[in-house]
């Protein structure tokens, strides 16, 4: 192989090793993908984002976890969260202006009061069940005093599509809250407080 050939593969390996290496998890790391769940499909419509689920990275013991609001709230281990996307897809972010260490602390002691929390299917606005936004959204603000995103309202969201109109059948019958406070994974995800640090 010639010199520069050489010198060109090598600095494309490297360059293509780099995102992966270069990503180190901290608490309060914010992942989002989509969702292979039956609701996926519906929140992509309703927000016009791909982004359907979402959760936050809590190290523990040294070893990244994903705290997320599935069916209950629990740990995920980060790399299998991280696989589990649509087409093995995902976005990390982060706060603009690093949370401190005594923020990371109480992220991870107040994460732990949610485990076990079933999950919210009429997003409801209470701690007493819990998706997968309100659990992050909650979390940084109880945590860090950070409001992420502005908290938006059911009935301003696209809910024109066929797959939306059903869900809402499922979910609320005849009577769907419009006005019901919701914050969806988009909002959070477009989020000026926030910058991407690695995607695949």
């Amino acid at each position: 192989m010639k010199p520069l050939v050489l010198l060109t593969a090598v600095a494309l390996l490297c360059g293509a090793g780099t995102g992966a290496l270069a990503y180190k998890p901290q608490t309060g790391d914010i992942v989002f993908h989509t969702s292979a769940s039956a609701q996926s499909v519906a929140v992509q419509a309703a927000t016009h984002s791909r982004y359907s689920h979402m959760g936050v990275v809590i190290v523990r013991k040294g070893q990244p976890w994903v705290l997320e609001a599935v069916q209950p709230v629990q740990y995920t281990r980060l790399q299998a969260w991280l696989d589990r996307g649509t087409g093995r897809h995902y976005v990390i972010k982060r706060l603009k202006a690093p949370l401190t260490d005594a923020q990371m602390g109480a992220m991870a002691t107040q994460g732990q009061a949610f485990v076990g929390k079933p999950y919210d299917l009429t997003f409801e606005w209470n701690d007493d069940r819990i998706y997968c936004s309100e659990l992050v959204w909650k979390l940084y603000r109880s945590s860090a005093g950070i409001e992420l995103s502005p908290l938006s309202q059911l009935g301003s969201f696209d809910l024109s599509s066929a797959v939306v109109k059903a869900k809402l059948k499922e979910r609320y019958a005849d009577h769907v809250p419009l006005d019901h406070p919701v914050v969806p994974p988009s909002a959070i995800f477009d989020s000026s407080l926030l910058a991407t640090v690695d995607q695949r």
